[in-house]
């Protein structure tokens, strides 16, 4: 690319090309939808449109994830924008038949309001969808993240031909300091600070990398965005790499993100052979490229000097801090790192300016958040929200509430080192101060909702569980201190603790957060510490009364069968352990010795008879 003005003359010809095609089916091409059967729907709408001669007419693309996961694979036919949900391969004859033949809408495939059971016709008429404010996300599932030409389309790669041909340097930073963006990756630094500290460190040579490695169990924002959007963050990373001095830069992506990764590499390509990447960018004496660094799966090298060393070669490991890696990282030279969704609002804050991104959010937290949807929630999938709303707004209106009209219990956001809040922190504002306060942290942006059915105890040990697995082992009150607590939780959940055991949790916890080496160490106490804090009572009821409130923990649960049994025999014969028995048509009981507590009566019994104790 020669000039900013050919990449805009570049645009309106794509968009000519565009105006061409008379309608489009977007078919969801994100992960979770390839796992339901996305593929299968695209091949045979291929099929079915040959069949009727609309080949020429209909254009079909593939999109990167619409964040609905639950509703998958989703169809959506512009230029009205009808959203078509669940939709199998099954269901393509007869849609394709109603929608571009017949000219209706096939309305048993739309999306149902889950109160009022009324068909929603139209994708931005979904709560899901209407109540979020999508920065990040803007073009995920608009776009075929393949074809870099959808990209430019939508005014792609401009902000880095601005930069490059109006800005110098230091007024790239200035720009995304007054933006006030903070690192989204956990952290929250702020973004033009860390850009300011990579710029000022002496070194011929210095390096930009994107940390791509999203280990949070149940988190996959980068992964959706790498997915639907690559070129987003390409072009956020050559803008950093502009500003710091950087000539080379890595994206260093989990290899558990295959899809992530072949997305990927086609957008480097394609941005080599349009002038986006390579030598002398825009007609300037500026050179930048960039090479994908393929991670083995540890948690830790999500930490920056683990994920340093790794690139290296070397076993993922932390180390101390000073030097910071904008001093000393990679080779030994100044290194800036953001992860994946810091990049990908780079574009957005060049484009329209940092006053713009900073009227989105609250004081100190500016801009949005994106989050990953997950647990007992009826809307899973990947929402982006202004920074400052209010979990409640986030749980309810965009994730449709608690399924099977179950109580909300708790949300743990921040991933397996984040904090689990209760019910009347609901209305709290998300933001990176308000979480802290209230024993959270942002982190990357996972949020897993939980209902009355959960033991917090439980949870709070599976969480520290990962933990202890994914320690590097080079400090001990990380490696050591963790496997302490995991052992006074486990005698909790077996019903073999002592009130004691709670004041060394504690005590351990608050130890291991002062003195760990690295950030996972120094989190990984905050489920155990958050939930001793809301939820101590739950904790007391296994210590003091040997019991599991929420009936999970199996050690501590006992059945029993009320008078509702009406005999008829079914648990009897279901018992593993043939630990039930009773006559016919009469009552049965469990011999408390024999039970296994596997919870076979329970799913069996028509009756709803057996009860946990």
């Amino acid at each position: 690319m020669k000039s900013l003005e050919e990449l805009k003359k570049l645009q309106k010809d794509f968009q000519e090309d565009l105006r061409k095609i008379k309608r489009q089916i977007l078919v969801c091409g994100g992960t979770g939808c390839i796992s339901s059967g996305c593929r299968e729907v695209q091949n045979t709408l291929k099929e079915e449109l040959t069949n009727n001669n609309l080949e020429n007419e209909v254009e079909i693309v593939e999109t990167g994830c619409h964040g609905f996961c639950e509703k998958g694979p989703i169809v959506i036919v512009y230029p009205e924008k009808i959203f078509y949900c669940e939709v199998s391969a099954e269901d393509i004859k007869e849609l394709v038949e109603t929608q571009f033949i017949e000219g209706k809408i096939l309305e048993r495939l739309l999306y149902k309001n889950p109160i009022s059971g009324e068909n929603i016709f139209y994708y931005n008429d979904i709560d899901f969808y209407s109540k979020q404010h999508k920065l990040v996300l803007n073009n995920c599932g608009e776009i075929n993240p393949q074809n870099i030409k959808d990209y430019i389309v939508r005014g792609g790669y401009q902000a880095l031909g601005q930069v490059l041909t109006e800005r110098k340097p230091q007024e790239v930073i200035d720009e995304v300091k007054q933006s006030g963006l903070r690192g989204r990756g956990g952290g929250g630094f702020p973004t033009g600070l860390k850009w300011q500290f990579a710029r000022d460190s002496k070194g011929s040579k210095k390096y930009v990398i994107c940390n791509a490695d999203e280990g949070d169990p149940g988190a996959f924002m980068d992964e959706s965005v790498l997915v639907g959007d690559p070129h987003k963050v390409l072009e956020g990373m050559i803008i950093a790499a502009y500003a710091i001095g950087s000539d080379e830069g890595y994206i260093y992506v989990r290899a558990e993100y295959p899809l992530a990764i072949k997305r990927l590499e086609k957008a480097i390509v394609q941005a080599r052979e349009y002038g986006f990447l390579g030598n002398e960018l825009f007609g300037t004496e500026f050179n930048f490229d960039v090479e994908i660094k393929t991670g083995a799966g540890a948690f830790v090298c999500g930490e920056e000097t683990a994920l340093i060393a790794s690139i290296e070669g070397k076993r993922g490991m932390p180390r101390s801090k000073p030097p910071y890696p904008a001093q000393k990282g990679l080779w030994g030279h100044p290194t800036n790192i953001n992860n994946v969704e810091t990049y990908a609002n780079i574009p957005g804050i060049i484009s329209s300016g940092s006053k713009v991104f900073s009227t989105i959010g609250t004081e100190g937290s500016w801009g949005t958040k994106v989050f990953s949807l997950t647990g007992k929630i009826n809307n899973t999938g990947l929402v982006e929200v202004p920074m400052g709303t209010a979990m409640k707004k986030i749980i309810y209106d965009i994730g449709g509430g608690i399924p099977n009209g179950r109580a909300f219990k708790a949300v743990q956001i921040g991933g397996p080192s984040g904090g689990c809040l209760p019910e009347y922190k609901l209305d709290l504002p998300v933001d990176y101060d308000s979480l802290l306060r209230a024993g959270a942290m942002m982190g990357s942006g996972g949020l897993v909702v939980m209902d009355e059915d959960n033991c917090m105890v439980d949870i709070a040990r599976f969480f520290l569980s990962f933990t202890v697995a994914e320690s590097c082992g080079k400090c001990a009150p990380c490696c050591e201190g963790t496997k302490r607590m995991l052992e006074i939780l486990e005698k909790i959940t077996e019903g073999k603790a002592e009130i004691e055991d709670l004041e060394q949790l504690e005590t351990l916890g608050k130890l291991i957060k002062d003195a760990s080496l690295c950030g996972l160490g120094q989190a990984a106490p905050n489920p155990v510490l958050s939930t001793l804090n809301y939820f101590k009572s739950e904790y007391e009821a296994h210590v003091k009364d040997k019991k599991c409130p929420a009936g999970v923990c199996q050690v501590l649960v006992k059945y029993h069968i009320t008078s509702d049994c009406e005999g008829c025999d079914k648990c009897v014969k279901g018992c593993p352990a043939g630990a039930i028995s009773g006559e016919v048509k009469k009552q049965h009981s469990i011999d408390k010795d024999k039970c296994i507590k596997c919870g076979a009566c329970i799913k069996i019994c028509p009756f709803n008879a057996v009860v946990k104790e």
